[in-house]
């Protein structure tokens, strides 16, 4: 037998595709969107309004039954629509639960 029928007899078997990928989705852990004080949504908005395009931010928001945490640059603000761009990812100020940024005085 050659080296290369030989290896595949080694290779793992997967007799159930996505069978894994389905028990990791299950072992998941939703959540719903917790209520944020009134004071912490004054400091949200103060904060929206310091930072600027190009700022590098973390923040932290509501999606998809999870919370998410993305850090990148502000790459578009609308105030407009209430959403905030980074990284090519839209977020509305709805869905911000924290956001940091080493820019902004505290």
């Amino acid at each position: 037998m050659d080296r290369s029928s030989r290896a595949k007899q080694f290779m793992p078997f997967d007799a159930l595709k996505g069978f894994r990928e389905a028990v990791a989705e299950k072992e998941r852990i939703f959540v719903s969107k917790r209520d944020l004080p009134e004071d912490k949504k004054e400091e949200l908005d103060w904060k929206l309004k310091q930072i600027q395009k190009e700022d590098i931010i973390t923040v932290e928001y509501f999606q998809n039954r999870e919370y998410m945490q993305i850090t990148g640059m502000v790459t578009r603000i609308d105030d407009a629509g209430r959403a905030l761009e980074i990284a090519d990812r839209r977020i509305a100020y709805t869905d911000i639960s924290d956001l940091k940024c080493d820019m902004l005085k505290e």
